[in-house]
């Protein structure tokens, strides 16, 4: 599988991107890639190094000639999101990312591909393992759980590394160096409900689909749907118009994922069928507009199907719903002092049914700290008008630009060098482990970059193959003039 792979270039990147995504590799379950990185450090007797939660650090000495120079980390995580499209049979903790290459881009069959951040773990093992790419001391590191709360990160303890120098290898636009990011925070609400037996009527499920979802950080600002939002438009809007019980809601997956799915089951008195079906079938046509030059796919069905023994007790269904729609999605403010740049975010994430309990998680993002807070507090409020438990997650720091940083003004002079043009300096909306590590290691000089992916955190996640290449030719020219 993923033979195809081996044929591109650069070579030695694709040929260990292809074993990569031979081994599983859900975030908080990376056993086996674990596995993976440390015996292959110690067959190549690389000094391999594993922490207490999980984090892999391989060295590699300095080639002749360039032992003077400082030490050097390239890091990158180990961890991918799991998302597929509901038809796609597939299981993460076993099967391998089936990936194919198609227009010059590389693509995975139904399910996200790994290359966030798979690519940057392929190019750091592709120079540990070379004989003829000249460098300083250097160390990889490769962190876990970044996709679900950066814990491996939160967890470096502060005398791990040796290098003040650090490149992450965990961007996703080709030709832009990143020097900040924002920090994030997770709020999450339970909602408690009783099960009443279901009224006389006719069951119906109403699903939306075939939204792109993306990047909860990246993707923000891209006019995308929120399959939650749109789903509860819907059934807000029924809950008005006409008696209707609710029997289930759920949607969305990964906190630092849109929504891309979304299903509920109702019961509807036969009566009211016609109409029901009518308003459903205009919500379709109307929301497909509204989103027809970001959301070509999207999709609202609705279906019968069987009836439930059990519904939603009708305050909580109210408060549900409501709430649902209060609770903000999407951008909350933009940056005053860079041009259209993303300040502060919030994504309605998920809704699951767990014990009797709506579980809705949403996470929230700035580059201001106290935006960001302000932006939790937001959403507890919304929550607590229905009487919701709330918890937060512990949150993590943003990585505060530095325009002067030495190896940005490497980077920048050999990027101009290599490709005849400048590259773009920014911060980035989604989360970095660059904040967290400049926490622990103070004074760390940091930049991140990387080949240019499309689609992360979805089935449509995407990488372009020739930006890899450039990728590899700016890393290696780096290296050679820190």
């Amino acid at each position: 599988m993923n033979k195809d792979l081996k044929a591109l270039e650069p070579k030695k990147v694709f040929e260990y991107f292809a074993e990569i995504l031979e081994i599983p590799r859900p975030s908080k379950k990376e056993e086996k890639i674990i596995e993976y990185l440390m015996n292959w450090g110690k067959k190549r007797k690389l000094e391999t190094l594993r922490d207490e939660i999980g984090n892999v650090l391989i060295r590699k000495k300095a080639t002749k000639g360039y032992e003077k120079k400082p030490w050097v980390c390239l890091q990158s995580h180990m961890d991918m999101v799991c998302e597929k499209n509901s038809d796609k049979k597939f299981n993460f903790e076993k099967d391998a990312i089936e990936a194919y290459v198609e227009d010059g881009w590389l693509k995975a069959k139904g399910t996200t591909l790994g290359a966030d951040d798979g690519i940057g773990m392929a190019m750091a093992l592709a120079i540990l393992d070379s004989k003829d790419i000249e460098h300083g001391n250097i160390e990889c590191l490769f962190t876990v759980d970044e996709e679900t709360g950066l814990s491996g990160a939160k967890a470096l303890s502060k005398d791990f590394l040796n290098s003040r120098i650090l490149i992450n290898l965990d961007s996703e636009d080709e030709g832009e160096l990143f020097i900040g990011c924002a920090g994030g925070k997770d709020t999450m609400a339970k909602i408690p409900y009783e099960l009443e037996p279901s009224p006389k009527g006719v069951a119906y499920k109403i699903s939306v689909f075939g939204c792109k979802g993306g990047h909860s950080g990246d993707d923000i600002n891209k006019g995308l749907a929120n399959a939650n939002k749109v789903l509860n438009r819907i059934l807000w809007t029924l809950n008005n118009e006409m008696d209707i019980a609710l029997a289930s809601f759920e949607g969305g997956n990964l906190r630092n994922a849109i929504a891309r799915e979304a299903n509920s089951v109702i019961v509807a008195s036969e009566k009211n069928v016609k109409k029901m079906i009518k308003m459903v079938e205009k919500y379709n046509k109307d929301i497909r507009f509204e989103f027809r030059s970001t959301e070509p796919n999207l999709q609202v069905k609705i279906e019968e199907t069987k009836m439930p023994k059990k519904v939603i007790d009708a305050m909580t269904q109210e408060d549900l719903l409501n709430v649902l729609y209060a609770v903000p999605h999407g951008v909350l403010s933009m940056s005053r002092e860079i041009p259209n740049f993303v300040e502060t975010s919030t994504n309605l994430a998920s809704v699951k049914m767990i014990d009797n309990c709506f579980v809705v998680a949403t996470s929230q993002r700035s580059s201001t700290e106290t935006a960001k807070e302000a932006a939790c507090d937001r959403n507890a409020a919304c929550f607590r008008l229905v009487g919701a438990e709330i918890t937060h997650g512990d949150g993590y720091p943003g990585w505060t630009p530095n325009p002067k940083s030495k190896i940005l003004k490497v980077a920048k002079e050999s990027y101009k060098k290599l490709f005849k043009k400048e590259p773009i300096v920014r911060a980035i909306h989604a989360g970095l482990e660059c904040g967290l590590i400049g926490e622990k290691y103070k004074g760390m000089d940091m930049i991140s970059f990387g080949p240019t992916l499309r689609g992360v955190h979805s089935p449509d996640e995407r990488l372009e193959i020739k930006t890899v290449q450039m990728c590899w030719d700016h890393t290696l020219d780096i290296l050679k003039n820190i």
